[in-house]
């Protein structure tokens, strides 16, 4: 069973919670809408799901609908107690804890197992959750999270887009990522403003480029600083002229215009500091 509108609200009311703007709390409160998104999800039986963002547990509940075996995390102390009541005997296990800040290797293991990653992520810590999670997280191998429509079209841009950024090399680097759906504001308590994404990232086997991983991030942080100017100019003294021809990048493109690919061969071609 998943949480309707008129449940969330009711919970809402009879424990004294407010949503928290602070934390971007937005709860979900359409049945329909959760299990589509733990159909998006692909988990079942033998699946291991660590969900974050949990709220009051409607996603959590979908996602354990499926027979997956759930690791709920959420931020809000004030909120764990009525999650635990809610979720704890579907079989969930609900830890109070900063996704930012967790210790990963002791709460998914020593790295054998594989993790699917599910989430509501607030605005403000989305990106730089998925960058972490990328960088430092390898057995969370998929990921399928709700969020802000503009954070999505960043997430999942490719080279030439207007949204294409430094997260999305990054993502690219480690993963492929699609949008798969949007959902809209009137399914959370309190609505949003906004339309919200969901995209799938799925981790690939290798890097996309055998390059060195800071020195290409030091380029690609320095191109889309000044995303405007051309390249000799963004990275002037971090990139040689005949660096540009030797990689096959053109001096007077923009850092938008250089897929994951042409940034490895940029960096292959640039000495180390």
């Amino acid at each position: 069973m998943t949480l309707t509108r008129s449940q969330v609200v009711r919970l809402l009311s009879s424990q004294g919670i407010r949503p928290s703007r602070a934390l971007g709390q937005n709860f979900v409160a359409d049945p329909n809408t959760v299990r589509r998104i733990a159909r998006f999800a692909q988990v079942g039986p033998g699946d291991r799901v660590v969900e974050i963002g949990a709220g009051l547990g409607s996603l959590t509940l979908a996602l354990a609908e499926t027979g997956a075996s759930v690791t709920a995390i959420e931020l809000d102390r004030h909120l764990v107690p009525v999650l635990r009541t809610l979720v704890e005997p579907a079989g969930v296990e609900v830890i109070q804890g900063d996704a930012l800040r967790l210790d990963w290797s002791s709460l998914l293991g020593d790295g054998e197992d594989e993790w699917v990653m599910a989430g509501n992520l607030p605005y403000n810590i989305a990106t730089p959750l998925v960058a972490n999670l990328l960088d430092r997280v390898p057995a969370v191998r998929r990921m399928l999270v709700m969020v802000q429509w503009e954070v999505g079209e960043r997430l999942a841009a490719g080279a030439g887009d207007e949204a294409y950024g430094a997260v999305s090399v990054k993502v690219s680097y480690w993963a492929t990522a699609r949008l798969v759906g949007m959902v809209p504001p009137t399914v959370f308590v309190p609505q949003p403003r906004v339309q919200s994404a969901l995209v799938e990232i799925r981790r690939r086997p290798e890097p996309a480029v055998d390059a060195p991983y800071d020195r290409l991030f030091t380029l690609v942080r320095a191109g889309f600083a000044t995303r405007r100017k051309m390249l000799r100019r963004a990275l002037a003294g971090l990139v040689k002229p005949e660096a540009f021809e030797a990689a096959g990048v053109p001096p007077t493109a923009r850092a938008e215009e250089l897929d994951i690919e042409a940034w490895g061969r940029l960096a292959a071609w640039t000495p180390q500091p």
